[in-house]
């Protein structure tokens, strides 16, 4: 078991559009992201996050539950996309071409 000395600090952070939390934690060595999420206990704040499936990152790129937390590292939890951005960027060339701001043949500008 890891002394108290050997723990580090890090910021588990989840934001939804009106509220914010960061949690700071103190954990050991070794400490898995998703342990680390589980120790800050931020879902009593956020019941809506699904510890199971919840996709995490450490400053905008994902990580893998079981990665190892180092120091320095901050641990974001993502919240699932509520629309496809392909799908959005789509539906918005065809309201373009619809409204005739766009060419309905090559989908350029006019």
């Amino acid at each position: 078991m890891a002394s108290d000395n050997e723990k580090f600090g890090v910021d588990v952070i989840y934001a939804l559009p009106a509220k914010q939390k960061v949690v700071h934690v103190m954990i050991a060595p070794g400490t898995s992201f998703i342990e680390a999420v589980r120790q800050s206990n931020i879902a009593a704040f956020f019941p809506e996050i699904d510890l199971e499936n919840v996709k995490l990152g450490s400053f905008s790129r994902l990580v893998k539950h079981d990665d190892e937390v180092l120091p320095g590292n901050r641990i974001e939890i993502y919240r699932p996309l509520i629309a496809d951005p392909k799908d959005v960027r789509r539906q918005r060339a065809e309201k373009a071409k619809d409204e005739g701001r766009a060419n309905k043949i090559t989908g350029g500008k006019l």
